[in-house]
């Protein structure tokens, strides 16, 4: 069905995690790619003197590490790609160097802040060149799951 396809995850709900990347693995086609993404959002210059240098190293590389292990564990081929910059033109841009024909992500529960910013799916809608699918089912609709490790953190 697809060729390349950019899996967005966040470092929040395993079970979303796994949710997107087993729907990933089911839509890309034999020999396909699959790119599981995580953008560190920028953060204000301002606050980069209260945090270690190393910060966005560390953040970097337990990143990378955590969806490593979870495509191993899931069994799903995969390249790894984390960013820093804003979430939604990253993502956007990975899909364009890609060539990427989907962009998958995961909506979640709207508050004030996506009135008033904007979320990051609808940015990646408006402005991908390629196709988008939202997950919008949230994780405490899925009920029971087959592993309790499955609904803890990512």
């Amino acid at each position: 069905m697809y060729r390349t396809i950019i899996c967005g995850i966040g470092m929040g709900s395993r079970q979303t995690a796994n949710r997107l990347l087993r729907r990933a693995a089911a839509l890309v086609d034999e020999g396909g790619n699959i790119v599981v993404t995580h953008v560190i959002e920028n953060i204000p210059h301002r606050h980069l003197t209260e945090l270690p240098e190393a910060f966005e190293t560390t953040a970097i590389v337990d990143a990378e590490k955590k969806l490593a292990a979870l495509c191993r564990e899931l069994g799903i081929p995969a390249r790894v790609e984390v960013r820093i910059g804003v979430a939604a033109s990253a993502l956007v841009a990975l899909a364009r160097e890609t060539s990427a024909d989907l962009i998958l992500l995961s909506s979640h529960v709207s508050d004030i802040t996506d009135y008033v910013f904007s979320s990051i799916v609808e940015k990646v809608v408006r402005h991908a060149g390629c196709s988008v699918l939202i997950d919008r089912r949230p994780d405490h609709a899925e009920g029971l799951t087959s592993r309790a490790e499955d609904t803890g953190p990512l």
